[in-house]
């Protein structure tokens, strides 16, 4: 029977050049080595090498086993290594979603990153538009949720990535822009400018206004953050926006951002979270990314 070991041997003479030089660097005796020649020339019934010319000279079948060996070989040494990452847990699929729709700025770093240490992971974006994407979560349906609500849903964990202050933006012609003061019943009374997930799960509506048992005149959505400045911009309504997206619009002076009064010197202040299922932890690939945004915490 033809077995690794036997193609092994062939590269090893190919390499060396002598039976006690391919025996040396393969960890056997010479005679060891001697003993699986003959009996690779006794199953074929043909001559493999010429024992007696130096270097060893190899028959028309031995080169034709030398291609064999070169073609096997490697391949076996890659699906080895390919079930030892999977054993590992460092291969799989990473199915991530964002309710953070404009995370994407500082997201796409990360991913780089983690793309060089995994590379074998099958890295793809769900549609973060969906409802309910926590029990999407829950169910399997994605991996991992960039979210600012961390719900007590059965077998989740939240891991923190960084705080931020939900900002209240508005054209800098906006009639609150002339207000040295505001109230929720001003922002109420606004056509808001938002991104289409149901309201509930707005920063301003769940952090803001419904704690005044309030709720925006108007919504009008849109999923591109250019375009939600854009009318902004042009005063069709006001939008919350995080304080590091509203920042370089700020400064180009086509919107201007007030802080929402909530009561507290800091704001409307939100964390983000990386939600994912608690026995997920175990896989490599995940824990790897989730030491990726550790990371980017840090350095922020």
């Amino acid at each position: 029977m033809l077995e690794l070991r036997h193609l092994r041997t062939l590269q090893a003479l190919r390499e060396h050049g002598s039976l006690a030089s391919a025996a040396q660097r393969m960890h056997v005796t010479p005679s060891a080595l001697s003993h699986q020649l003959r009996e690779l020339e006794q199953w074929l019934d043909l001559s493999v090498v010429s024992r007696k010319s130096r270097p060893l000279q190899f028959s028309p079948a031995g080169l034709r086993l030398l291609e064999l060996a070169d073609q096997v070989i490697p391949l076996v040494q890659q699906t080895r290594a390919e079930l030892t990452r999977i054993a590992h847990g460092q291969t799989g699929r990473l199915l991530l979603a964002s309710e953070c729709h404009s995370c994407f700025d500082w997201l796409m770093p990360v991913l780089n990153q983690y793309r060089q240490q995994f590379p074998d992971v099958d890295l793809d974006f769900a549609n973060g538009f969906e409802p309910e994407p926590h029990l999407q979560l829950q169910q399997g349906e994605i991996d991992l949720l960039i979210t600012a609500d961390a719900l007590p849903l059965e077998g989740l964990a939240y891991q923190p990535v960084f705080d931020y202050e939900s900002r209240l933006v508005m054209s800098p012609q906006h009639a609150l822009a002339q207000k040295k003061e505001f109230t929720a019943q001003d922002v109420a009374a606004q056509t808001l400018i938002a991104y289409p997930v149901e309201p509930h799960r707005l920063d301003i509506i769940a952090g803001f206004l419904s704690l005044h048992q309030l709720q925006p005149q108007q919504i009008r959505t849109t999923e591109l953050t250019p375009m939600l400045i854009q009318l902004v911009a042009s005063g069709r309504g006001i939008a919350a926006l995080p304080d590091w997206v509203v920042k370089d619009y700020e400064q180009k002076g086509w919107v201007l951002s007030r802080r929402l009064p909530t009561g507290k010197p800091d704001g409307l202040k939100r964390t983000l979270y990386a939600a994912y299922r608690k026995n997920d932890i175990k896989k490599a690939f995940i824990e790897g990314f989730l030491d990726q945004l550790k990371l980017f915490s840090k350095q922020r």
